[in-house]
């Protein structure tokens, strides 16, 4: 964008009097996404975009040297990672100005339609639904009523990719999602999830509080036993964690010296999956899985779900409306009624350097 051209979102609010802070609440913005804008450090979203324009009574165009859709980017699209088979059906995403091309995968929603087929190209409707696509990576099982409600409430669109949570940190790191959910800390650890963040993320980050949780162990309807004792005495077939993820720590803490299960599942509900088809009697997974699945629940602990994201990111207009859907009270409502969720410290804001 020009200079020129972009100097009028300033001179437009400097024309009617409005500080950053009046603008920002017009257009249900924050002030530093519009102090951003106003500086040329972000390119808003079309939402964004539209809703500039509305405030201030005049078209995008106006506001604007080209449209967002032709917005510069900062290098060739490419893919977020190797895609298999080709062709593949894909989404699009943007994370720090980079546009990116994810294949499509096994949801927390399921089946949600696709962006492209074949090999993807860059080109304007592309674009537009990759500047309104806030990209995370996370294992939470419940992230589809996230998704829902944050594209009810706010237009823009979540793409979950499931994976552990050393996983998610990677991605984050090297640049490929905007937010990774950890859960690696119980509440009891002084440390939080902080320290294993600072291992990953070379950047100053953020943590912010999604939920705390119960994990524990899931035992089949035929195992008699209904303790963490009586759990470890009895020969039982176990389905193990990934390396990396949160329910491994809890996994090793439980089982001490003993080798790790052979067979290993990629989530949470993948445990559930195994038990209830025979192939295992126990595995650590969160109480909401287990519950929803008819199995038996043994809690070991309670864990600390945040979302971790970087500071680069703050002024993003899709991480500021998911922060405002997290802190309001029909977040807290809807994941506090899950079985084994609590929402009551919901919002925390935590700056890690």
């Amino acid at each position: 964008m020009s200079q020129q051209k972009q100097n009028q979102v300033r001179n437009r609010r400097r024309a009617r009097e409005w500080s950053q802070a009046e603008l920002a609440a017009r257009a249900n913005i924050s002030r530093a996404a519009v102090s951003a804008i106003e500086g040329q450090r972000l390119i808003p979203s079309v939402a964004t975009a539209l809703s500039l324009a509305r405030v201030m009574e005049c078209s995008v165009e106006e506001l604007f040297s080209t449209n967002l859709t032709e917005s510069p980017l900062k290098s060739t699209p490419r893919w977020a990672w190797p895609s298999s088979p080709q062709p593949a059906r894909y989404w699009c995403g943007t994370v720090q100005g980079q546009l990116l091309f994810y294949p499509a995968e096994v949801t927390p929603l399921g089946e949600i339609p696709h962006d492209g087929f074949g090999l993807p190209e860059s080109n304007p409707s592309h674009l537009r639904r990759a500047n309104e696509t806030l990209v995370i990576a996370s294992c939470d099982p419940a992230s589809g009523l996230l998704a829902r409600l944050y594209e009810r409430t706010t237009g823009f669109r979540i793409l979950v990719v499931q994976r552990s949570s050393w996983q998610a940190l990677q991605l984050l790191e090297q640049g490929l999602v905007h937010m990774a959910g950890v859960h690696f800390a119980a509440t009891n650890d002084p440390k939080g999830n902080a320290a294993s963040v600072r291992q990953l993320v070379s950047q100053p980050a953020r943590l912010l509080r999604a939920a705390s949780w119960k994990a524990g162990v899931a035992v089949g309807s035929k195992i008699g036993t209904r303790s963490v004792r009586g759990l470890l005495n009895s020969q039982l077939k176990w389905i193990g964690r990934e390396e990396g993820s949160g329910a491994r720590r809890c996994q090793d803490e439980l089982l001490h010296d003993r080798p790790a299960p052979r067979r290993t599942a990629r989530d949470h509900r993948g445990v559930a999956d195994a038990i209830r088809c025979g192939w295992a009697d126990a595995g650590v997974c969160l109480e909401l899985v287990a519950r929803e699945a008819g199995l038996k629940f043994i809690p070991i602990r309670t864990e600390e779900y945040d979302l971790c994201y970087q500071r680069c990111n703050e002024d993003d207009p899709r991480v500021l409306t998911l922060l405002k859907v997290i802190q309001s009270s029909e977040y807290r409502q809807l994941y506090g009624e899950l079985s084994g969720y609590d929402t009551r410290m919901t919002g925390e804001n935590t700056l890690i350097t």
